[in-house]
Order: C-alpha cells, then sequence, then structure tokens
C-alpha cells in the first residue's frame, strides 16, 4: 500500500490536499489514482441520491397539500419552495442529473406515498399509484395542487 493509499485510510483531509497539491503541480504519477476514481464515483452517485431525495420530499408535501387541504400551513409552503429551488439548483449545476429522470421520479414517487402516509394517516392506496405530478408542474412555483378528493 502506497503512502498515499494509508494516508486516505487514516487521515482523509491531509490525503485530499495532498492529492490537490499533485495535481496542480502537473505531478499525475503522484496522485492515488484508485481512491480519487472511488470519491468521485461517490460523489455522483450522491449528487443522484440528493436529487431522489429532494424530490420524495416535494411530492410528500405536495400529496399533502392537495389530499389534507385543511392543514395546509406556511410551513408545508416553505417545504415546497425550498424543495423546488434544490431540485432546481441541482439540475441546473447538473444538468446529466436529467439522464434517467423518470425512473428517479417513479422512485421518489413511490418513497413520497410511503412518506406522506405516515405523515397524513392516509393509506398509501388512497393517493395515485403512479406520480400525478409532471416534473415541470412540480418545479412549478405557482403550482399548487387542488384537493384530489374533490375531483382532481
Amino acid at each position: 500500500m502506497s503512502n498515499l493509499a494509508a494516508e486516505y485510510e487514516h487521515d482523509f483531509c491531509a490525503w485530499l490536499d495532498h492529492n490537490v497539491d499533485f495535481l496542480r503541480q502537473g505531478s499525475l504519477s503522484d496522485i492515488d489514482v484508485e481512491n480519487i476514481a472511488e470519491e468521485l464515483e461517490g460523489m455522483g452517485k450522491r449528487q443522484h441520491r440528493e436529487l431522489t431525495n429532494r424530490l420524495k420530499i416535494l411530492f410528500a408535501h405536495l400529496l399533502k397539500w392537495q389530499f389534507e387541504p385543511e392543514y395546509r400551513s406556511k410551513s408545508w409552503k416553505r417545504t415546497i419552495v425550498e424543495q423546488r429551488q434544490q431540485v432546481g439548483q441541482l439540475l441546473n449545476t447538473s444538468p446529466s442529473l436529467k439522464h434517467g429522470i423518470d425512473e428517479k421520479v417513479t422512485a421518489a414517487y413511490e418513497d413520497a406515498m410511503e412518506y406522506a402516509a405516515l405523515e397524513t394517516g392516509i393509506p398509501e392506496a388512497d393517493f395515485p399509484q403512479a406520480c400525478p405530478y409532471t416534473l415541470e408542474d412540480a418545479l412549478d412555483k405557482g403550482f399548487y395542487p387542488e384537493n384530489y378528493r374533490d375531483g382532481l
């Protein structure tokens, strides 16, 4: 095991600093290629997970907004606004996250139904089984779904 690989295991920040120095100096043969590749891959996966998680929270709050209009609050609206902003920023700074977006929406919505059911006491089966919101609607500042039970 090289000194850098050992440092990766024992002092991550020092490992980062040394690899950054090597990269800036053009000393590519000195960098810890394997662990850098692993870290970069992990960063990409975290971005995908963050997008899916933020969509889950957004969809759950849209469901709550739609299915429990009597409990609508500023807090729910703030959460919807915050998640819209964060999803928008993620997609603007990393447009490649749009790759496979339909699958991410589906996965996020499935989790959102469970989350909304736990928060509201409404059975998951009472929610639409496929995401009723387009991504465009969900991210639209002016979009707030009406009460589903009153005839969406």
